[in-house]
């Protein structure tokens, strides 16, 4: 078959390095390819109500350092489970075939989506029922299968590791406990990432359940050596030892329903009321996702956005790009979406921050 015109998409969460992604389908499509390129808004809400833009050469230009997206994106439409309103109430529709319809009408002949494991997972839905999909990865927490790294979590570290480095000097000045939660669900790699960095002197992630007790001894160790203060890092997902984990809010048209938020505090109060010290919490939340990507997220979200370009143009499709080593290549997205990718517990980077200090609360 021979492609003429592409669509393109974010859906899900923002993250720094979803415009360069963008700006280098684009590009590579039409300089190297010469195809057409349309943008849908807001993620797979454009797609099911047919609200888009045509992207050229101009729509792209000097948005690479920018973060967010110029197209805007949505993780509540489901084009399998969309909300309608039905006798004044909300029901749920497969729309998707509508969807598909659009996709005809416009002429578009591949579908580039730009998300991570619940778009993705929507991408490899519709590549079922015969749409021509390339997927491109993308979560600030690292926790895609498939791929070693996904752009915006370089940028996300650093904005967790600042906040550390913040909350050392006033931790110091008064002698407190400062707890700082990140995001991660089910894989601590902002947390493990940011705490090596930051100097954290606690770091609590989803693969490596604690107990209050462990994190008490090393808070009453640092005291005996002088240490008047400490530092926590709490992933948003991580559990106490038969615990489990802190939810904020369930919101039941989102394509992920599970808000989790909570989890700073609740170790925050926990910590104060055992060791009798001061404690404070800080929830970083929406501002990993926000700013400007740093050189390494440009850099990957260019590389990603160019092999995307090309696997829509040549094929093969039903296809995710990833990064393996120091290699862009590609695999199915079925490979892509079957589990996410999480912290080893014995791995080399748990190994590395407990030689230099680090409690994992175990």
């Amino acid at each position: 078959m021979q492609v003429k015109r592409i669509g393109v998409l974010t859906g899900g969460g923002d993250a720094p390095g979803l415009n360069g992604v963008i700006r280098a389908v684009v590009k590579t499509a039409i300089n190297r390819y010469g195809l057409e390129v349309i943008g849908f808004k807001d993620g797979f809400y454009g797609l099911i109500m047919n609200k888009y833009l045509c992207l050229d050469l101009s729509s792209v230009s000097g948005i690479i350092h920018r973060g967010g997206t110029i197209l805007g994106t949505s993780n509540r439409d489901n084009p399998f489970r969309f909300p309608v309103t039905e006798n004044g109430k909300t029901v749920y529709r497969d729309v998707s075939d509508q969807a598909i319809a659009n996709l005809q009408e416009l002429g578009v002949d591949v579908l580039v989506v730009i998300g991570g494991d619940g778009s993705l997972s929507i991408a490899h839905d519709m590549s079922k029922k015969g749409l021509k999909v390339v997927g491109v990865p993308k979560t600030i927490d690292n926790d895609l299968f498939a791929t070693d790294v996904t752009f915006g979590f370089d940028t996300a570290v650093r904005t967790a590791t600042e906040a550390l480095d913040k909350l050392h000097t006033t931790a110091e000045s008064h002698h407190r406990i400062m707890v700082l939660e990140v995001m991660g669900r089910y894989g601590g790699w902002i947390a493990l990432n940011a705490g090596i960095a930051g100097g954290a002197d606690v770091i609590l992630i989803p693969e490596i359940p604690f107990a209050y007790d462990r994190i008490k001894e090393k808070i009453e160790e640092r005291r005996k050596d002088g240490k008047l203060f400490s530092i926590v890092v709490a992933a948003e997902g991580a559990t106490e030892k038969e615990g489990q984990m802190v939810v904020a809010k369930y919101i039941k048209e989102s394509t992920d329903p599970v808000r989790l938020g909570g989890i700073g505090q609740v170790v925050a109060e926990r910590l104060a009321e055992i060791t009798g010290l001061e404690t404070r919490v800080t929830v970083l939340g929406h501002l990993q996702r926000g700013g400007s990507p740093t050189a390494s997220d440009r850099i990957l979200s260019t590389r990603f956005g160019v092999k995307a370009a090309e696997l829509a143009a040549k094929g093969p499709w039903a296809q995710m790009v990833a990064l393996h080593g120091t290699e862009i290549g590609c695999v199915e997205l079925n490979e892509a979406v079957k589990a996410l990718k999480k912290v080893d517990p014995e791995g080399e980077m748990v190994n590395a921050g407990k030689a230099v200090g680090i409690s994992f609360g175990n």
